[in-house]
């Protein structure tokens, strides 16, 4: 997908572009690739991008460390505000207090607009935090060499005879 220069989304009909998707991205580990549609939207002082997609990413289970598929479905819309970026000096920029809408995706309203970026992002975003592949003999990993006796580090001694006076 190349990006779409914004001011160009003016002359399309409804001011909207939608582009089919069917491609693998290149940052994005799956084992299919993504299908689904993006729909940009220009709205004078914001764009309304909104998308549908699914893919199957390949993921590593945090408990186990074994790998599985997770199905990831994406069906959102987003309001990226254009805006010219104000020129900060950078000391300033140590000491500025930061608004609410500092907080919001702004791109200029003479730029372009990434959509490839955009979709890995929002597919990044949709990830599941805890990786569990609910396998039924998932098990947490536990170290084959484990010492029976606890190995008190050297530097701790002081205190162990203190925590044995107080007993």
């Amino acid at each position: 997908m190349k990006p779409l220069h914004i001011p160009s989304l003016l002359n399309a009909p409804a001011q909207t572009v939608e582009l089919e998707i069917h491609q693998n991205l290149p940052e994005l580990e799956t084992l299919t690739p993504v299908r689904g549609r993006i729909a940009v939207k220009h709205c004078r002082t914001y764009l309304e991008v909104s998308a549908q997609a699914e893919t199957i990413a390949t993921l590593t289970c945090h408990r186990c460390l074994r790998h599985y598929n997770q199905r990831l479905s994406l069906d959102t819309t987003e309001l990226i505000w254009l805006e010219e970026e104000a020129e900060f000096d950078d000391d300033l920029l140590l000491e500025r207090e930061l608004q609410l809408e500092d907080f919001s995706e702004k791109l200029p309203p003479r730029g372009y607009f990434d959509p490839e970026t955009w979709l890995y992002e929002q597919l990044s975003l949709a990830l599941p935090l805890q990786q569990m592949c609910q396998s039924e003999d998932c098990e947490t990993i536990t170290p084959q060499d484990t010492p029976s006796q606890t190995v008190v580090d050297r530097r701790w001694a002081g205190l162990e005879a203190l925590k044995r006076q107080l007993s």
